[in-house]
């Protein structure tokens, strides 16, 4: 009998891949690999989702721990970058989705697997997230994509999925947030109900009592809260739970997807939002002006690259070595106060510190040379007055 081809699998449980399963068994006469990937995303238990994937037909499940790489190789870079998609929404499933890619192809290739499948959609960015990075990983292995080739019947291949009208959602989540869309939500007009929520507390029923915490970050990555020193991951967990509380990590947002659609997308981002807030606040102080402007720029398209599924492309390598080169000195402290939806940078410390108050202060203590002012505007000013007068006689 000869032996079957394999397929390596991005396995989440849900109605999607449970049915991809019995697809790529059934159409395709593959046997499935199914992967199960832990990015700090809810969940029941992950060793009864891999039972899941094995009672459907995988010959193997693997579940695998993703959260301390995701951290330290993903999310510091994120941070780093003051990663915000359209400067507003801090990456979310484009974080987790080269990871995820990493070790589906590593499996694929401890198996000696020629195919790749994920249940993305056609319609979605996931999808070219995950074949970008698979292809610039391994351009041999092949892709499969059942949701977009096939209109799926769950009943006729038996799939356990438990289909409920309530909370008709779709949900994406992992440790640095979670994005809700779908339902009532694809009204742009519907204001978003309350329990498409879990991290975060309405404001409107926070605590009364504004409550501030101390930020500390060793060369651009958070390392401490309160004086506590913590791992980045510990610091997420607990701003997560810190900011959630206090009815902050809210975003209601048009979104512009790659495959050229607006959506609205809402989402919960307590911590992320957070770290960036503060982690921007150091660097105005700790980067030199001309750096911080153009860092600005690099930072819009290194969160425009991630997003379009190019973590492993070489604009991105390039983009995170300008990044990395600015922040040797991005350690200091930064003090947020936290009340009622809203979280204020109310203070700042560092050893790299730029700002001089004897240069800043207007008091007796000022250093500040007043007199040099009047030949540096003219110099300044100069070629644009020199055009001015051009313009002037020329009327």
């Amino acid at each position: 009998m000869t032996e079957r081809e394999k397929v390596v699998l991005a396995y989440s449980g849900g109605l999607d891949t449970s049915i991809c399963i019995k697809w790529l068994i059934d159409e395709h006469d593959l046997d499935v690999i199914a992967v199960i990937g832990e990015v700090g995303q809810e969940h029941e238990g992950l060793e009864a989702i891999r039972q899941k994937a094995l009672r459907t037909g995988a010959i193997e499940a693997y579940v695998v721990d993703m959260r301390e790489e995701f951290v330290n190789e993903y999310l510091t870079d994120a941070i780093r970058a003051n990663a915000l998609y359209e400067n507003k929404y801090p990456l979310l499933s484009a974080l987790s989705r080269p990871v995820i890619s990493k070790h589906l192809v590593e499996i694929a290739h401890q198996h000696g697997a020629k195919y790749i499948a994920h249940g993305c959609t056609g319609k979605g960015n996931d999808q070219v997230r995950f074949e970008t990075s698979v292809w610039l990983l391994d351009p041999s292995l092949q892709i499969i994509a059942p949701v977009r080739e096939w209109p799926f019947k769950t009943a006729e291949h038996g799939v356990e999925v438990p289909v409920t009208n309530a909370k008709p959602y779709s949900i994406d989540d992992n440790l640095w947030g979670r994005a809700i869309e779908c339902g009532v939500l694809e009204d742009p007009m519907n204001e978003p109900p309350e329990d498409i929520y879990t991290m975060t507390d309405s404001p409107e029923n926070a605590p009364d009592k504004a409550e501030y915490v101390d930020i500390e970050f060793e060369a651009g990555v958070p390392c401490g809260l309160n004086g506590e020193k913590l791992s980045f991951l510990d610091v997420i967990y607990k701003l997560n739970e810190i900011a959630g509380r206090n009815g902050y990590g809210r975003l209601d947002m048009i979104e512009n997807r790659l495959v050229g659609v607006k959506s609205r997308e809402c989402y919960e981002q307590p911590a992320a939002l957070a770290l960036i807030t503060a982690h921007k606040a150091l660097e105005d102080m700790c980067l030199e002006r001309e750096v911080l402007h153009y860092k600005l720029g690099i930072e819009q398209k290194w969160a425009e690259c991630v997003y379009y599924g190019q973590w492993f492309a070489p604009l991105k390598a390039a983009l995170d070595a300008f990044i990395a080169s600015t922040q040797d000195g991005v350690t200091g402290l930064v003090r947020c106060k936290f009340y009622k939806g809203t979280c204020t940078v109310v203070g700042r410390k560092s050893d790299y510190s730029l700002y001089s108050y004897e240069l800043a202060t207007y008091d007796k203590e000022d250093q500040f040379n007043h007199e040099s002012s009047a030949g540096f505007i003219e110099l300044f000013a100069l070629s644009a007055k020199t055009w001015a007068k051009n313009r002037a006689k020329n009327a």
